[in-house]
């Protein structure tokens, strides 16, 4: 025997002896004589599986993954109900907040953006980071070359457009400039033109629209004006100090110390709240509220605060400050408490600890990130910074609905079999045992049920039911056919072991002893044929998993917002989205391929430990 050989028998011999005590605690050490006198058909079967290496480690990264997919919503629970349009096909990484190091030290000024962020030094340099891409040939990350050569003095990001001036007061525009996001307003152009200084003090800039504020109180807004109202009242006009925007509208702030809403739709940021004529320092905006900051620290919040914008935490001081992202609020206190409220679904309202006696210069807040500058120059950051396995076409996150996808992918494998089995084994040992005529019409209902064509039937079946059923009880349904339509393999296989076991010398005593045949087939005969089961039953749940992902590819499975393996993979069969955005359908036919290869792993090494002369090959 070669040296080679050796070396995989001890190797096996150790993995056996590691997974025994791993799963059945200390044994007592056994003598040769005692070992081989006490040796049962389980061990030699446990005994040999352990020491089919890959079959072992099919087992292993198995019960990884089915621990993944049945405990991950305990920790990771999935909204069915969730999407987010400022999310849609973001890539895989962790980049959203990763501000640049040339950044670091020389911050003038951030601007947070949807899933990126743009930042401006002291000396005019713009820099950009995150997922930058918006579509497939527009990608903010590619900075415009007269940007990068001029001086730039302030920024600001919007939903799909950056926003840039430099010292000489000229604007610059990239992203999606299709809806006049480029297009400045006659009356800013003119002056422009004519070489006048604006004096912008600020630009903020948000869903397909821009708004700058002068320092004479001039506010001038453009973009896409059929979708955000911003046309200006002339009596706000020339009187103007501060601008917030929210989704598809704006805020100002008067230099009288006025919050007001300046343009002309009648909705729920409209309506402004009494008190706010006079003694507000400072405004803010979410997506859906409006939020202004009076001198004695107090805050007044109207709009739709479903995501508990109203609700300001407890604090030491007064607020002097206040940003606003897509749902929450961020705001630093007098006594250098930094504070976030709101929605915090991507812990975007978590505030980090940082050490006492760090100094908060400044705070930027936009959509799920947070960023606060200290005196020192170095950045604090909490939010979103992106997603493990990225997002789809509805800004849902990959890895949560592959955990949740494969908890119910797996259950109706299981729950399939476990049906299939019951009745294979039953109907198996009816024909074997008895035979003649009820072997003759076992065989035949057998023979009929193999013989329908599955995926045409459950097709023709769920057509027929259409919507009328829950998801659940699709779910349901899809085991039980499952289970009905695939138990006459089992059924034959259980028919072939137990006319061979049915002549043997303890069915014979049995027989002799008066016991019921009932008990013979299903209490002596049955457990001298469990291997052969649990090895076809174990090949059976990654047949059953596929079957469910293929009715759920075609569409006619457990429908969306539900999440199967299956149904995650329905998107590509578009080329965009193969192309594209490999990420939507890499991850989900990874795991499903290795969860599957797994399985038929652990079935190879079953069989093979259960046949004696498996150890001779």
């Amino acid at each position: 025997m070669s040296n080679l050989d050796n070396n995989k028998k001890k190797q096996s011999f150790f993995l056996s002896r590691w997974f025994k005590r791993a799963f059945f605690g200390p044994q007592k050490e056994l003598s040769f004589m005692e070992e081989e006198a006490l040796q049962s058909p389980l061990r030699t079967v446990v005994d040999n599986f352990l020491s089919k290496r890959l079959s072992v480690f099919g087992l292993i990264v198995f019960v990884l993954v089915f621990l993944f997919v049945m405990l991950g919503p305990i920790f990771v629970p999935i909204d069915l109900s969730y999407q987010d349009n400022t999310q849609l096909n973001v890539a895989p990484g962790y980049n959203m907040m990763k501000v640049p190091n040339e950044l670091k030290g020389k911050i003038k000024t951030i601007a947070p953006g949807k899933t990126f962020g743009m930042g401006l030094d002291e000396n005019g340099k713009v820099y950009l980071w995150g997922y930058t891409r918006i579509t497939d040939v527009i990608d903010l990350g590619r900075i415009p070359e007269e940007v990068s050569q001029a001086k730039i003095v302030d920024i600001a990001l919007g939903y799909d457009h950056a926003v840039a001036m430099d010292e000489a007061g000229q604007f610059y525009v990239w992203g999606n400039t299709r809806l006049g996001q480029d297009r400045l307003p006659n009356d800013m152009t003119n002056a422009l033109r004519k070489g006048e200084d604006l004096n912008i003090v600020q630009i903020e800039a948000s869903n397909q629209f821009t708004a700058a504020v002068s320092q004479e109180g001039k506010l001038y807004l453009w973009g896409n004006a059929n979708l955000n109202d911003i046309k200006i009242k002339k009596k706000y006009q020339e009187n103007i100090a501060k601008v917030a925007t929210n989704i598809n509208t704006y805020l100002v702030l008067t230099k009288d110390g006025e919050a007001a809403y300046a343009g002309f739709q009648s909705n729920v940021y409209s309506k402004v709240p009494e008190g706010l004529d006079s003694g507000v320092i400072d405004i803010a905006a979410t997506a859906n509220t409006n939020a202004a900051l009076k001198e004695d620290g107090t805050l007044v919040i109207w709009g739709n605060v479903s995501k508990g914008e109203d609700k300001v935490p407890a604090h030491n001081g007064k607020i002097i400050s206040i940003q606003g992202g897509r749902y929450h609020y961020t705001a630093l206190t007098d006594q250098q408490e930094l504070l976030s409220w709101g929605s915090n679904t991507f812990k975007e309202s978590s505030v980090p600890e940082f050490s006492n006696g760090t100094t908060i210069k400044e705070i930027y807040t936009g959509y799920y990130q947070n960023y606060a500058v200290t005196h020192k120059g170095e950045v604090i950051t909490w939010g979103l910074k992106g997603y493990a396995l990225g997002t789809d076409h509805l800004g849902r996150d990959i890895l949560t609905r592959i955990i949740s996808g494969g908890r119910v992918t797996m259950t109706v494998g299981a729950v399939a079999v476990i049906i299939s089995v019951l009745i294979g084994v039953i109907m198996g040992g009816l024909s074997g045992y008895f035979g003649g005529w009820i072997d003759m019409v076992i065989m035949r209902i057998a023979e009929v049920v193999g013989g329908l064509p599955f995926l045409p039937f459950a097709l023709i079946l769920s057509a027929i039911i259409g919507t009328r059923i829950t998801v659940e009880q699709r779910m349901y349904l899809i085991m039980v056919v499952l289970g009905i339509l695939t138990w006459p393999g089992l059924a034959r296989l259980v028919r072939a072991q137990i006319l061979a076991q049915r002549e043997m010398e303890y069915v014979t005593a049995a027989k002799a002893l008066g016991v019921r045949e009932g008990s013979i087939v299903f209490k002596h005969i049955i457990p001298n044929v469990i291997s052969v089961i649990l090895v076809s039953a174990t090949l059976s749940f990654a047949t059953s998993m596929l079957t469910e992902s293929s009715l759920s590819y075609l569409g006619f499975g457990i429908p969306l917002p539900t999440p199967t393996w299956g149904n995650m993979l329905t998107g590509a069969n578009n080329s965009v989205v193969i192309q594209q955005f490999w990420w939507r359908w890499v991850f989900p036919a990874l795991i499903f391929s290795i969860c599957t290869i797994c399985i038929n792993l652990i079935g190879d090494g079953l069989r093979d430990a259960i046949d004696p002369k498996s150890n001779e090959r």
